[in-house]
């Protein structure tokens, strides 16, 4: 009897190595429990790309990749799940995907994307929440991970969203 065929993730991020920090930390926590659950996850991330600097945080890198690169990544992928992690270009990108082609897909809150932007360039808070609320509602769960984001994010009209606790992994977290 052959063993049953692994099901398989599409993860799009625009964070990634070399970047530390809580997104990357989290997708990279995600995928080890997805692997020891038997889920194959293809990443599609910046280093797949040619890239430049982000403007104010050079530490960040961002791909310049087209719609059609993009596509064809997730098309080779074969996803039968897409999760888009981030609202930057490769996760727009993936999401037109998506729409255009009917699969369905999550994305997940991690950073407070409208007060970032609005802080480094004069483009009002109100308005890049509006871009978030379509990039999020238009999946069919927004992964976030606490109570009172949710709330605040429901209050600001984004909706399916979806508690995703992230945890502390207890080999790397010893309380002192």
């Amino acid at each position: 009897m052959s063993e049953k065929a692994k099901e398989r993730l599409t993860l799009v991020s625009d964070a990634w190595h070399p970047q530390v920090n809580g997104v990357v930390r989290s997708i990279e926590n995600t995928n080890h429990e997805l692997e020891k659950m038997g889920v194959a996850v293809t990443m599609i991330t910046p280093d797949l790309f040619r890239s430049i600097p982000m403007p104010t945080y050079p530490e960040i890198r961002v791909a310049l990749a087209t719609y059609g690169q993009v596509a064809g990544k997730i098309a080779e992928s074969a996803p039968d799940y897409v999760h888009i992690a981030t609202e930057g270009p490769l996760g727009f990108k993936a999401r037109r995907y998506c729409l255009k082609h009917g699969i369905r897909f999550t994305t997940s809150y991690h950073t407070r994307f409208p007060e970032y932007v609005a802080a480094r360039l004069p483009i009002p808070k109100d308005m890049l929440y509006g871009v978030v609320r379509r990039f999020h509602n238009s999946g069919n769960g927004c992964m976030v991970a606490t109570d009172s984001l949710a709330r605040e994010l429901e209050q600001r009209g984004i909706h399916n969203l979806m508690r995703w606790s992230r945890g502390s992994t207890t080999p790397c977290f010893i309380p002192a």
